[in-house]
């Protein structure tokens, strides 16, 4: 689900992420929502339509962001540099949509339904995003360059090595939303689920 979409009235809760990273460093999961209206599964997918994050020439209903930063800590060692510890600051958002008003009873269950389902799927982006710093992480603990004694070599060197994890986030994010928005897929089945009543 590509593209996200900032809305002025988006409740954002913070919720730590129990997985922690080689140093003890943990990430940071935010929940971010966007109003939609409705009181049929009908009526909800269609506010989806209009008011979810922007998605190349359409609207996805949900949408996974990251920010990720780095602490890096580059030792002149002999001559040489070592990469001697890398802790990553990381944020997850995920954007989901919220209905504005209370929901009678049988859609309430649909929606319920529903939206338990769209996040499972994007928290599956935020655990991929997670995989990639440690691999990243686990790239720059102990990288050494001889011959550099101001560490510019093993900045370098380190830049050199981050496009392909860069890229295996990318194909392991769209893989997975191939399978899961196809016909037949998981958000399929979900969508059809809340627009049908089923």
């Amino acid at each position: 689900m590509k593209a996200g979409l900032r809305m002025a009235l988006a409740a954002a809760l913070l919720l730590p992420v129990p997985t922690a990273g080689q140093a003890g460093w943990r990430a940071v999961e935010r929940v971010e929502t966007y109003a939609i209206s409705g009181k049929t599964g009908i009526a909800l997918y269609r506010s989806i339509g209009e008011n979810g994050p922007k998605a190349g020439i359409g609207r996805a209903i949900a949408y996974t962001d990251y920010k990720l930063t780095w602490r890096r800590d580059y030792r002149p060692q002999g001559g040489g540099c070592v990469l001697a510890a890398a802790r990553p600051n990381l944020v997850i958002t995920y954007r989901l949509p919220k209905p504005a008003g209370d929901l009678p009873a049988a859609t309430r269950r649909l929606w319920e339904r529903f939206i338990d389902g769209v996040e499972k799927h994007e928290r599956v982006h935020g655990e991929i995003i997670l995989d990639i710093t440690k691999k990243i992480e686990a790239l720059s603990v102990g990288l050494t360059v001889a011959d550099d004694p101001d560490c510019t070599k093993t900045r370098a060197e380190l830049q050199r090595r981050l496009p392909p994890l860069a890229e295996e986030l990318k194909r392991r994010s769209r893989e997975f939303d191939r399978v899961e928005l196809s016909e037949g897929g998981n958000v399929h089945q979900l969508v059809l689920g809340l627009v049908n009543g089923e």
